[in-house]
């Protein structure tokens, strides 16, 4: 009987700690977001990962470097970064995130908005969840 209620317990505190990233990881992404909104170089650095692949809906991707520098230079800006019906899916040391954006942003000056469909893979390093990869396409 001890034995079966230490398996319950250990199982119960797993789904506990499952549930922990899955929460910890949404409010991740939304900071990564706001992040680009707020043009926040340190927070963007610290939030991906050095081999991060950030790709648009109309096929074009960013390395990191070319993702801060876009940035920085203003060259893309993020006016507004809306999330819906975020679900995470967490394995180990990985996760994916996929949701809905509505994107208010402006490229070489012209302001645009989308509707879009994303997909973010995360990967936990030490006690933080950093981007590895995004790809959107258009709702």
């Amino acid at each position: 009987m001890k034995f079966f209620v230490t398996i319950v317990l250990l199982c119960w505190q797993m789904a506990g700690l499952a549930q922990t990233d899955e929460v910890k990881l949404t409010s991740t992404l939304k900071e990564f977001h706001q992040a680009l909104v707020n043009k926040n170089k340190v927070s963007i650095n610290q939030q991906t990962d050095k081999a991060l692949s950030y790709g648009h809906s109309n096929g074009w991707v960013e390395t990191k470097k070319e993702l801060i520098e876009h940035l920085e230079s203003g060259y893309m800006e993020y006016n507004s970064f809306r999330e819906d019906s975020i679900k995470v899916e967490v394995n180990g040391n990985v996760a994916h995130a996929r949701f809905i954006a509505e994107i208010n942003a402006t490229m070489s000056g012209k302001e645009f908005t989308f509707q879009l469909r994303v997909l973010e893979v995360w990967v936990k390093k030490g006690k933080r969840w950093v981007l590895f990869a995004r790809q959107a396409v258009r709702k």
